[in-house]
């Protein structure tokens, strides 16, 4: 029995988080369209291509080791998908220039991306770079 449109997207937001919980930038890359196109806060430029998803994967997995991605919310209309995330792991290599700080790490974000053909054609990412930077002790605590 085939799946619908919506089943499809589900599973394959499924499979991202199973390709980024098992640290395997090589399933993740492959749910990429082509063309895909990639925009992070935390990124001075646009990222496009499979590649460059496998780049920031592998990016996140060094300053990381431990990375753990759970997904809070998922919704999916058409084809378009948003989740709200939680990244969970130890600075353990270095991130934005910003060397080991041996701290655990919990940050909150959102990821928008839009499907086609059964692959991520774009993803915006929007997460909390400031709560990130105060628990490197480069920000000062919220009061």
């Amino acid at each position: 029995m085939a799946l619908t449109m919506s089943e499809s997207n589900a599973k394959l937001i499924q499979d991202l988080l199973d390709g980024w919980n098992q640290h395997d930038a090589g399933k993740v890359a492959a749910l990429y369209a082509p063309d895909y196109e990639e925009e992070d806060i935390a990124a001075a430029d646009k990222h496009r291509s499979p590649i460059a998803a496998r780049a920031t994967m592998v990016l996140y997995l060094r300053a990381f080791p431990d990375l753990r991605l759970e997904a809070e919310n998922i919704v999916i209309e058409g084809n378009c998908a948003a989740m709200s995330w939680i990244l969970i792991g130890t600075h353990r290599g270095t991130l934005m220039n910003i060397p080991a700080t041996g701290r655990a790490v919990k940050v909150r974000g959102v990821s928008m991306m839009t499907i086609a053909d059964g692959k991520i054609k774009r993803t915006c990412r929007v997460w909390d770079l400031a709560g990130l930077l105060r628990t490197f002790g480069l920000l000062p605590e919220l009061s």
